[in-house]
């Protein structure tokens, strides 16, 4: 093995791997989508919703509310996002980088 391509792989970044890999993205949209799940669970709890009624609130079908707490579920809307946020009292804030 060549020592060093071996110490460019221990120098970089697991971001660089994961960029040179072609997985960067679909990475971070799976953590953003765990951290916004989870974000949102704590809200419901800290308020004293039950899905059921975040649901009535939201305008929406308790499922839609699952999709929306389930971290593996990816496909959910900013539409869905932005009424739950408002529900809550929250505010969501997009942002590129």
């Amino acid at each position: 093995m060549n020592t060093t391509s071996t110490r460019k792989r221990v120098d970089s970044s697991f971001d660089d791997f994961l960029a040179e890999e072609g997985r960067l993205a679909e990475t971070e949209a799976v953590a953003l989508k765990r951290v916004i799940a989870f974000q949102i669970a704590e809200e419901l709890t800290r308020s004293g919703l039950s899905k059921t009624e975040l649901a009535a609130r939201m305008d929406t079908s308790r499922s839609a509310v699952d999709r929306l707490l389930d971290p593996e579920n990816h496909a959910v809307t900013l539409r869905t996002l932005e009424r739950a946020a408002q529900v809550l009292g929250k505010r969501l804030r997009l942002e590129l980088v």
